[in-house]
């Protein structure tokens, strides 16, 4: 349907318009679909307008605009992320249900939960599945369709912060950089993530007093952190 002269572009709405949403959007716009946005950040809508411009509608995420634009789509992708959470249900079963019957929902937040009351987690094998005429696919894990390739994004990713922890231990690694400290969900029994502690049902405890009791503590673990550390050498770029 999409880019065909004479034949209406079909339309794209995409709940979302971080990582996700944006790799969706630059896919859809490709392809000559008729591409809707919805995010509450004014700032990755100017972000989207900046990119690409009136070939993208961003609009302001609001039930109001998710239901108008969900009911007109052809293709549903949610794209929705809360760091530690649950993602939360933005299209409701009965939204689903009044949908173009023969359209499609791609719910990549299913990982967390799903932004689709209607969704459940699929496989590879076995990756989609109908509900009130509208197909779903929501298969956890989606980079896996393509595991070598994600497999070395994730290493040049992460691979960075191993070497930091490797080389300068834990404690200093994380005490001296606050946007790594971000990254500590769990330590020493604790829950340190606050939207994973609620989505879990544990008690939140802040970072810094998590560490500090750790660090109090003299347990094994923590001691073992302390051992003589090996040097790893600092990856280069070619």
């Amino acid at each position: 349907q999409c880019g065909i002269p004479g034949v209406e572009p079909a339309k794209v709405v995409i709940i979302g318009g971080g990582i996700v949403g944006t790799n969706a959007t630059q896919m859809a716009v490709g392809m000559g679909a008729d591409v809707v946005v919805l995010d509450r950040s004014p700032e990755a809508l100017r972000r989207l307008n900046v990119q690409f411009g009136s070939r993208v509608k961003g609009v302001f995420s609001t039930r109001e605009s998710i239901e108008r634009h969900v009911l007109d789509a052809d293709l549903v992708i949610g794209g929705v992320l809360i760091p530690g959470a649950a993602a939360p249900k933005l299209v409701s079963a009965d939204l689903v249900e009044r949908m173009k019957p023969g359209s499609a929902i791609v719910d990549v937040a299913i990982d967390q939960g799903g932004c689709v009351a209607t969704s459940k987690p699929t496989t590879h094998a076995d990756p989609t599945y109908i509900v009130h005429n509208v197909v779903h696919y929501c298969v956890a894990n989606m980079p896996g369709a393509v595991a070598r390739t994600s497999t070395y994004a994730l290493n040049n990713a992460t691979l960075p912060f191993i070497v930091k922890l490797a080389n300068q231990g834990w404690e200093k690694a994380l005490l001296g950089d606050e946007h790594f400290l971000q990254g500590l969900s769990i330590i020493h029994g604790k829950v340190t993530c606050p939207h994973t502690a609620s989505a879990l049902g544990y008690n939140h405890v802040p970072r810094w007093q998590a560490i500090e009791e750790a660090q109090k503590s003299g347990d094994s673990t923590i001691k073992a952190c302390k051992s003589k550390e090996q040097h790893v050498p600092e990856t280069t770029t070619a």
